[in-house]
């Protein structure tokens, strides 16, 4: 899969096609998670989360970022919980729920073993706020 792109990105083929690789969106994220990897802007997660404020987009002179008022979301991409999650080895572990605005993540109960942590898709932002907190990273956002 193409890797994160900024929120409001075109299709990756038409994304490529229209970034200039000016590097306007970097400094306008607020959260700091937009970095340049091979000349083009990815989101990298593991170092904070989007609050799709818009200011990428608004810094995009090429159109490579488009917020229009008739996308509602952002983007397509959900978080995924890893088999390397701590519950899933007996030990407790509710961070990535506990820094989840969207109250997607849950927590079902199991027998001999701490809740593990299922993602609600349709309540997911894909914002990646569960990413970074998790002492094992097994959240990841795709």
């Amino acid at each position: 899969p193409p890797p994160p792109r900024p929120p409001w990105s075109l299709g990756e083929e038409l994304f490529l096609a229209a970034c200039t690789r000016c590097r306007d969106c970097v400094p306008a994220c607020p959260t700091r998670i937009i970095v340049i990897v091979r000349g083009y802007p990815e989101v990298d997660f593991k170092r904070g989360e989007c609050t799709f404020c818009g200011a990428c987009a608004t810094a995009c002179k090429a159109g490579a970022l488009q917020n229009s008022e008739c996308q509602i979301w952002p983007w397509a991409i959900k978080a995924q919980v890893a088999n390397n999650c701590l519950p899933l080895r007996g030990v407790e572990c509710r961070i990535c729920g506990d820094r989840c605005e969207a109250n997607a993540i849950r927590f079902s109960p199991r027998l001999n073993g701490p809740p593990v942590a299922e993602i609600d898709a349709g309540a997911c932002t894909g914002c990646g706020a569960c990413v970074a907190p998790c002492p094992v990273s097994a959240i990841s956002v795709a």
